[in-house]
């Protein structure tokens, strides 16, 4: 199609969400209508590079709607499985389904589905914010409002600037928009907040949250645990090309680090003869003697014997806190990693 014409005769079916009103997209048209079976299907895949095999043998499913998480080191296999699923490299070995194709035999038809946001998207330095949309408009079948597109993503007073004169975080937002202009089913986030800084995560973070509240499927990598513990349903940790922890968070969390911290602070110094209390683990008294931690699979009752002993020695509480495990606690608990490691 001619891509004038494109331009001159916008589809009258598709249109996106806004904050102003929603519009409602018509379900013959609909790519973000929702599908009865798995978004994307995953048995068996395997990735080799000569003798090194990248991805050994992983199985995972996202459901339609959910935001799910794949986590994991550099290196762990992470980023060769998303270009598997994206159709961008071709598998070793496996079945892979993606909104019903096969990413390596399918190609096109998938593209024309899918939205794309990677870590990093340059552009040539003169082309304009509206044209850089429009252009990316005519590569689809279907398309939405870009005028629409720019003023959710708050870049309406940007549409005839210059790619070259965006701020990294207004450059995101533009690779954001690049990747929902088809109204994507399925919507693939490649470390969409790295490099910026807490105000424009802020809002990226914002913008995910949306889609999640619309039931857009999302896949989303991340360097960031606080990212994935507010933002996806279900996460898949991955190292060393397998995946070695899949659900919610909390689910998680409870399998593996069942244990919290609780972190006591006395006004003056504990006596020698700390005994070891009900139900806890470990426990590390502070060179002064005024900080006790202790790990508890059971916390409430912990607390109550530890409060106990405490006001039967004659001390004042000065501080207590309960830390539940975090996902990174989980992270470096199953890989002895760090996840910017």
């Amino acid at each position: 199609m001619n891509f004038r014409r494109r331009m001159e005769h916008p589809s009258p079916y598709l249109r996106i969400p806004h904050p102003g009103g929603d519009v409602t997209l018509t379900a013959e048209t609909s790519a973000a209508a929702p599908a009865a079976e798995a978004a994307i299907s995953v048995r068996g895949l395997r990735k080799s590079y000569g003798p090194v095999e990248a991805v050994r043998g992983i199985d995972f499913e996202v459901r339609s709607g959910e935001v799910f998480g794949l986590l994991g080191p550099n290196g762990a296999g992470k980023t060769t499985t998303v270009e598997i699923l994206e159709g961008l490299r071709p598998r070793t070995a496996g079945q892979v389904s993606v909104l019903g194709f096969d990413p390596g035999q399918e190609t096109r038809a998938l593209k024309d589905r899918i939205g794309v946001c990677l870590q990093a998207t340059n552009l040539p330095p003169k082309i304009m914010v509206r044209e850089a949309l429009d252009l990316f408009a005519a590569f689809y079948s279907r398309t939405v409002d870009t005028g629409q597109l720019l003023d959710r993503l708050q870049l309406t007073e940007k549409a005839h600037s210059h790619y070259s004169k965006l701020s990294g975080g207004q450059k995101q937002r533009v690779a954001l928009a690049l990747a929902m202009v088809n109204d994507p089913a399925l919507l693939f986030l490649d470390e969409p907040t790295t490099g910026l800084d807490p105000q424009v995560r802020l809002e990226i973070h914002n913008i995910i949250q949306e889609l999640k509240d619309r039931k857009r499927t999302i896949l989303l990598t991340t360097h960031y645990i606080e990212e994935a513990e507010r933002l996806c349903d279900r996460v898949a940790i991955i190292d060393q090309g397998k995946i070695i922890a899949l659900g919610t968070p909390r689910e998680i969390q409870a399998q593996t680090l069942g244990e919290s911290f609780i972190e006591v602070q006395c006004e003056r110094p504990l006596p020698a003869d700390v005994p070891a209390f009900a139900e806890a683990g470990r426990q590390t008294v502070s060179p002064d003697r005024k900080h006790i931690t202790l790990s508890s699979a059971h916390p409430a009752r912990t607390v109550v014997d530890l409060v106990k002993w405490i006001d039967q020695q004659g001390l004042e509480l000065a501080d207590i806190h309960l830390k539940r495990p975090t996902l990174e606690d989980v992270f470096i608990e199953l890989t002895g990693k760090r996840l910017r490691e």
